[in-house]
Formats: C-alpha cells, sequence, structure tokens
C-alpha cells in the first residue's frame, strides 16, 4: 500500500470514527434528557378532555418534583412537591407498568368529599372551569363513588387525582390514591396534535393536525 493510500484509509477511518462518536454522543445526551429532563407522551384516551385530547403529544417535566435514578426510582435530590390542580403523569397504582395522567385535586392531610359532582377539599368548594360533565345522571354513593364519596382523608405523601372529563375518568374516585414515589412528572406542553378522525377540512377543529393545539401550555 503506497502512503497515500494509507493516508486515505486512515482519514476514512476517522471519519468513520467521528461519526460514531457523534452518533454516541447524541445517544447519551437523549437517554440523559429523557431520564432527568423531560419525556414525551401520547394521550390514549379523553379522560382529561377539554384539557388534553386524544391524539395529543406532550412534554412531561421529569425534574419538577423529584430527581430520580433512572430505571431504579431511587431519589436523589427531591426538588418540590407536587400542587393542587397540577396535571401529573404517574404509575398506575394497581398497574405500575402503565402510565396515567390525571389532575392533582388533593394533597397530604387534606379531606375530601363529593357530593352531586362538585369537590370539597376542607369543607371548602373546590372551583374548576377546566372540568367538563357529560351525563346529567348523579349516582348515589352507594352505586358508584363517581359522584357522590366520602369524606376521605389522604394519607401522608400520597395524591388524590382526578380527569377534567370527570364522568368519563377512572381515577381516584375508584382506585384511591397515589403515593408520590410513583410520580414520573408534571406535564407542561403539547408539542405535537394529531386527529385520528380528522380529514382535509381546512376548518383547525377538523383537520388532521390540530395546529391550533401545537405549544399549549398545560395548566
Amino acid at each position: 500500500m503506497t502512503g497515500k493510500e494509507e493516508r486515505n484509509g486512515k482519514s476514512a477511518w476517522d471519519t468513520l470514527w467521528e461519526y460514531a462518536k457523534s452518533i454516541l454522543i447524541a445517544l447519551i445526551l437523549a437517554l440523559f434528557v429523557r431520564a432527568f429532563i423531560v419525556q414525551a407522551f401520547k394521550i390514549p384516551s379523553g379522560s382529561m378532555i377539554p384539557t388534553l385530547l386524544v391524539g395529543d403529544h406532550i412534554l412531561v417535566s421529569k425534574f419538577a418534583y423529584d430527581v430520580k435514578v433512572p430505571f431504579f426510582d431511587t431519589v436523589i435530590w427531591h426538588r418540590a412537591d407536587p400542587k393542587r390542580k397540577d396535571v401529573v403523569v404517574f404509575k398506575y397504582p394497581l398497574d405500575p407498568s402503565k402510565d396515567f395522567i390525571k389532575r392533582v385535586i388533593g394533597l397530604p392531610g387534606d379531606k375530601i368529599l363529593i357530593r352531586n359532582k362538585k369537590v370539597y377539599i376542607n369543607d371548602k368548594l373546590l372551583v374548576e372551569p377546566y372540568v367538563q360533565h357529560t351525563d346529567p345522571r348523579v349516582f348515589p354513593a352507594d352505586a358508584s363513588p363517581r359522584d357522590n364519596l366520602g369524606p376521605l382523608r389522604v394519607p401522608p405523601h400520597s395524591l388524590f387525582v382526578m380527569g377534567d372529563n370527570r364522568d368519563e375518568s377512572y381515577d381516584s374516585r375508584f382506585w384511591k390514591f397515589v403515593d408520590y414515589s410513583a410520580l414520573k412528572g408534571k406535564a407542561f406542553i403539547i408539542y405535537w396534535s394529531w386527529n385520528g378522525k380528522g380529514s382535509m377540512n381546512p376548518n383547525p377543529d377538523k383537520f388532521f393536525i390540530r395546529w391550533n393545539r401545537i405549544g399549549k401550555l398545560i395548566r
């Protein structure tokens, strides 16, 4: 092999190595971001309508509350406690392999009372402009906890959560509380929204892509 060929071979190898290093660094950064900063989720159900629609793709802050060791869920830094009305993603208590998204209603120590679909926290009516009701029926407590429940007390280190689509949400009314350790983060923005039942209709409410929802902050 000539000196020129050796130089060309070395140059090709160096180029390949540079590409490999770039890909490796990108993968490490992506894993770091997903583990400690943000994680993307897709909304599969209508339990959070009208705040979140089926087909919304959201970003969740992983460091809003606790910074955890990836894969072990060991807390290495407690940053803040959840606040009432935060929209949070968490591991479903009855099946931790599933992720749920709901709104924080009750905090540790709160007394929760639901009467005729209205929520009372520590004997005060909770104002909830984000709530949607689709069923005019009101079930008694002995038939279903959906519309009448309690009073009950939220345990330490736990949350009482509910969906905004109140009559169509499977939440703490049925399976009670979410432990802080199950939290995955706080939802904060919609970065993409796809209407699976949409069309080429230019009306933004009927088009495939919901342009008017992209970039919307979650409150």
